[in-house]
């Protein structure tokens, strides 16, 4: 019985719970659940404006799911993590209205 149970937990270990839909790994720091309840996950490159100093991010019920509301976050470059898939990713935990992790794809600079 204890092999059955042992063996039906396999396949849901086999997948990592911080995966991103690419293939690689969001830190542990950043991500809680897995990715369908998860507090990260891709957001579309329209929601981000590359500024001066860092990022400016624009979110709106839809653009990620945990987000009801629009919310606008501001971000130094120097606290974005870097995106191993050319994509922006956005990590919001405790809440909505807490960015905890923001990765951005190498801009090259």
């Amino acid at each position: 019985m204890a092999v059955a149970l042992v063996a039906s937990l396999v396949p849901a270990l086999s997948v990592a719970a911080h995966d991103t839909e690419s293939g690689w790994d969001y830190e542990q720091f950043c991500c809680n659940g897995d990715n369908h309840s998860g507090d990260c996950q891709m957001i579309a490159t329209k929601n981000v404006r590359v500024t001066k100093g860092g990022y400016e991010i624009f979110l709106r019920p839809g653009d990620h799911r945990l987000v009801t509301r629009p919310h606008n976050f501001s971000l130094p470059q120097s606290e974005a993590r870097r995106s191993q898939d050319e994509e922006y990713h956005l990590c919001l935990y405790p809440t909505e209205d807490t960015l905890r992790c923001f990765y951005a794809p190498d801009m090259g600079f």
